[in-house]
């Protein structure tokens, strides 16, 4: 899955370095460090982390290649132009 961060919006209260510490680290006080490719099986614990950012930071697209049918269900799509 790849995961994008607004760091402009990110204020550094570190819930995600927390709930998925393999996936996203705190480098100093606010300075968030992540890996934009996530393990699949890191899912549960990237989605508890997306669900507790106090300021919607974090954007979860999964790989299309993994879906035949594409994102069944979903109507946002991660662009450059965010």
């Amino acid at each position: 899955m790849r995961l994008v961060v607004d760091l402009n919006r990110c204020q550094g209260y570190a819930q995600c370095a927390f709930l998925a510490p393999d996936v996203f680290a705190m480098h100093g006080d606010e300075a968030l460090l992540y890996n934009p490719e996530a393990d699949e099986k890191r899912r549960d614990d990237v989605a508890r982390a997306v669900a507790a950012c106090p300021v919607q930071a974090i954007l979860v697209d999964a790989d299309p290649a993994d879906h035949a049918d594409g994102y069944p269900g979903t109507d946002r799509e991660v662009t450059d132009e965010q």
